[in-house]
């Protein structure tokens, strides 16, 4: 029988701050009103991947609705919430993304951003950057470090911008901490213990 992790994304209730996972990928918060509201959003690849979005912020507590960008591709959104505002205050410095100081990824973080832009390719297994903000990348490989989950970054001829987990021993880990296959999802995208 195996040992459900402490750190795992199914350990403990589903919480807002859960949502940061989309932030660590291409996910963008936006304020309002002054900090009185703010809203998420992402743009991702597949269409499996928007519905288990929308169902994770549901167990948060956030509506969200699907949605299609300019190019067609499908599109998350929360509505303004003051809920978010916490959130996105870590996450903003003025209106660029900047990954919070002492930031470390659980299971559940790891889960979303996962589902918001995880790949495995040979020999490891990318998490997906957002290419409008490169000067996330060395704060959230040094977050992934502190998770247990060394990586490197790769460039766009790589596959990314993206982080790469490498190693069998770092994709059990990763694959334990994220938790099963979600619903819908290709299994050949999910992090698998081997």
């Amino acid at each position: 029988m195996d040992q459900l992790s402490f750190y795992s994304a199914e350990a403990r209730h589903p919480r807002v701050a859960d949502l940061a996972g989309l932030l660590c990928g291409p996910g963008q918060a936006v304020g309002f009103g002054r900090g009185t509201a703010a809203r998420l959003s992402v743009v991702v690849v597949d269409d499996w991947r928007a519905r288990s979005l929308v169902r994770a912020c549901g167990e948060r507590g956030v509506a969200a609705e699907l949605g299609r960008s300019e190019e067609g591709h499908p599109l998350v959104r929360t509505a303004f919430r003051s809920d978010l505002t916490g959130l996105a205050g870590q996450w903003l410095r003025g209106a660029v993304k900047s990954v919070p100081a002492g930031f470390a990824p659980d299971g559940a973080a790891l889960r979303l951003w996962a589902l918001t832009a995880g790949r495995p390719v040979p020999g490891g297994y990318l998490l997906g950057l957002d290419p409008h903000a490169p000067e996330t990348y060395e704060p959230l490989a040094a977050a992934l470090a502190k998770a247990g989950l060394p990586a490197r970054c790769m460039g766009p001829r790589a596959g990314g911008p993206a982080l790469r987990v490498t190693g069998r021993r770092r994709i059990e880990r990763l694959a334990e901490l994220v938790g099963p296959t979600p619903d819908g999802a290709i299994e050949r995208t999910w992090p698998l213990v081997s």
